[in-house]
C-alpha cells in the first residue's frame, strides 16, 4: 500500500524525538516519507509550497511547537490529514507554560490522529471530545531515541572528547546535571534557581554541578551572574545529543524545568527535581522518581540535600520508572498510520 507521509519539524528536540520514527517509516515498504525543517522560523512561510510539492496523504507533527501548530494548520487549509505525535499532554492552564501549552491544544484541535503518550493523554483527549477511535496510546518516541543513544554510548564505550569540558569531570565525584530555559522562570525564576544552586554548590564543595547553559540572553545572564567563578559549578555550552545523554547516564541527580527530561531521567533511573509548579506529565509524578520543587530557593536547596544527604531518600528515588514507554513507540505509531492508510485508500 502507498502511503506518502510529510514529516514536519522545527526545533533540535523535535528532530531528537522524531528521529526514531523517521527511521521506521523509511523502512516501509510501499510508503514515501518527506522531511522539512522549518528552523522553527525561517522556513515556516514556506510550508504551503511545501505541501504542494510533496501532496502527502498526512502530515506529522509533533509536541508542542509554534512550527507544530503552524505546520498543522497548514495541512488542514490544505484538507491534508495530521497526525499528532506526543499528543494530549496538558497542565489546564494555556499560559503555564507559555505558549507550549496552547501550541498542544490547538494542534490537538486540528489533529485527525492523536498519538498519545500515556493513558492520561488519552484521558485528556477524550475530555476535549477527541473520538476514542483516532487515539492511540503509543508511549513517547523520545524513549526510543534515549533508550538507542544510552545503549549505544555504553556498548561502544563512548567517552567525551578530550578537548570536551566534560572530559575534566571526575569519574568519583558525585555529579548533579541541572539544565533549565523556560520562558516562565525568566527573571526572578531564574535568579532564584542560581541563588538555590549557589548555595548546594558552597555546601557540596565535593559535588559537581553541571550546567548546560541555553543561549537566551534572559537565561545567560543570571546564570553567568550568580553562578560564574564558582570552582564545582561547571557552566558549559548547550550539549549535542550523545554529551547529554551521557551527562544524564552520569547524573547522581538531575534538576531541570524541561518537558523531555521529565519522561528522560525516570527512564534512566535518575532522582529528579523538576523546577516548575506544574506539569503537564503527570504520570512522571505516580512512581515517586519525581518531585515539583517550583523555583523557591528554600525548597530547591532542602530537596537537594536530601538526596545528597540521605541515602535512603535517595535509593526510594534511584529506580526506574518509565510511563512513557518501553522503546518501542514508533513502530506502534507506524501500525496505526498503516491501519489508517487501509482505511482511508478504501473510503
Amino acid at each position: 500500500m502507498s502511503l506518502k507521509v510529510q514529516m514536519v519539524f522545527g526545533t533540535r528536540p523535535e528532530a531528537i524525538k522524531m528521529a526514531p520514527l523517521a527511521r521506521v517509516l523509511k523502512h516501509w515498504p510501499g510508503g514515501e516519507l518527506f522531511v522539512c525543517s522549518t528552523g522553527q522560523h525561517r522556513e515556516m512561510l514556506r510550508l504551503d509550497a511545501s505541501y504542494a510539492r510533496v501532496q502527502p496523504d498526512i502530515v506529522l507533527v509533533h509536541g508542542d511547537t509554534t512550527t507544530s501548530f503552524v505546520a498543522a494548520l497548514a495541512a488542514f487549509h490544505r484538507q491534508i490529514a495530521i497526525g499528532h505525535v506526543e499528543a494530549g499532554l496538558r497542565t489546564g492552564n494555556l499560559r503555564a507554560p507559555w505558549p507550549e501549552e496552547a501550541n498542544r491544544t490547538l494542534t490537538g484541535v486540528l489533529a485527525d490522529l492523536h498519538f498519545a503518550p500515556t493513558d492520561k493523554a488519552r484521558d485528556n483527549l477524550l475530555r476535549e471530545g477527541r473520538a476514542p477511535a483516532d487515539i492511540e496510546v503509543t508511549g513517547n518516541t523520545v524513549i526510543d531515541a534515549l533508550l538507542w543513544m544510552r545503549d549505544h554510548l555504553r556498548s561502544s564505550g563512548w567517552q567525551p572528547a578530550a578537548d570536551s569540558p566534560l572530559a575534566a569531570l571526575a569519574a568519583e565525584q558525585r555529579l548533579v546535571l541541572i539544565t533549565g530555559h523556560r520562558r516562565e522562570n525568566f527573571g526572578q525564576g531564574f535568579e532564584q534557581i542560581c541563588q538555590a544552586l549557589a548555595e548546594l554548590a558552597g555546601r557540596y564543595p565535593e559535588v559537581q554541578f553541571v550546567y548546560p547553559v541555553h543561549l537566551n540572553p534572559q537565561v545567560q545572564g543570571p546564570v553567568r551572574g550568580l553562578l560564574g567563578g564558582l570552582a564545582n559549578v561547571h557552566l558549559v555550552a548547550p550539549q549535542d545529543y550523545p554529551h547529554f545523554v551521557w551527562l544524564m547516564d552520569r547524573a547522581y541527580l538531575i534538576l531541570t524545568d524541561s518537558g523531555g527530561v521529565q519522561e528522560e531521567a525516570p527512564a534512566l533511573g535518575k532522582p529528579l527535581l523538576v523546577l516548575r509548579e506544574v506539569t503537564e506529565r503527570p504520570s512522571v509524578l505516580e512512581g515517586g522518581t519525581v518531585r515539583l520543587v517550583g523555583t523557591d530557593p528554600a525548597r530547591i536547596v532542602a530537596q537537594t540535600a536530601r538526596l545528597l544527604d540521605d541515602a535512603e531518600a535517595y535509593r526510594a528515588m534511584n529506580r526506574v520508572f518509565s510511563p512513557y514507554g518501553d522503546g518501542h513507540a514508533s513502530e506502534k505509531i507506524a501500525q496505526r498510520l498503516l491501519r489508517w492508510a487501509a482505511t482511508a485508500k478504501t473510503e
